[in-house]
């Protein structure tokens, strides 16, 4: 698990930057001052301030009062230009943790608001593969493994998935699901534009 401060916040690093610039581009999208964003937040100018600084260190309640001011999805603040495909491990990921309970939160992926999303929750047995043809273009999957096993991803561009684990890949090329693992359980995100 990423290591962060026990009062809760962003982990060292990259992230405290990519949110700082997040933060300052959506403030200025609005053209909302530092002030009135605080206000609305429901946090003091300076907070705010020193997180579009890149030296703050925001909790997960601050964060999502400042999406709320800004009328933006969590995700925008996390969420980086992703490859092709892509594939986080169980204990990665931009995770931000609460100021006022044991919880952490991990953005996998974020989802345009003009696409159509289906979930489906995946139970595989070992044997046989399950190959895919191509959906319509456009078409993206998205894989969490809940339990067991499994081989995942674009023809050419698979991964072998744990639990915890997640992948991002094209669906609009032959794809594959394979369970390694007896009781091998997924949930699977169809993400359609």
């Amino acid at each position: 698990m990423t290591n962060t401060d026990r009062a809760g916040g962003l982990p060292s690093g990259g992230l405290v930057a990519q949110v700082a610039t997040a933060l300052r581009r959506e403030r200025y999208r609005t053209g909302l001052s530092l002030t009135e964003v605080a206000r609305r937040a429901g946090i003091a100018k300076s907070t705010l301030s020193q997180l579009e600084s890149g030296t703050g260190n925001p909790s997960l309640e601050t964060l999502w009062a400042i999406c709320v001011a800004l009328d933006v999805p969590f995700s925008r603040l996390l969420d980086p230009p992703r490859p092709r495909t892509q594939v986080i491990r169980a204990a990665e990921g931009p995770t931000v943790a609460s100021a006022q309970a044991d919880y952490q939160a991990t953005l996998l992926a974020a989802v345009s608001p003009a696409v159509r999303c289906d979930v489906y929750r995946i139970a595989a047995e070992p044997g046989h593969a399950r190959a895919s043809e191509p959906h319509s273009p456009g078409v993206v999957e998205h894989v969490v493994i809940s339990a067991g096993r499994a081989v995942v991803g674009a023809t050419g561009e698979v991964a072998e998935l744990g639990p915890g684990d997640y992948i991002r890949y094209p669906g609009d090329v032959p794809h594959v699901f394979e369970a390694l693992e007896p009781r091998t359980q997924a949930v699977l995100v169809s993400e359609h534009p």
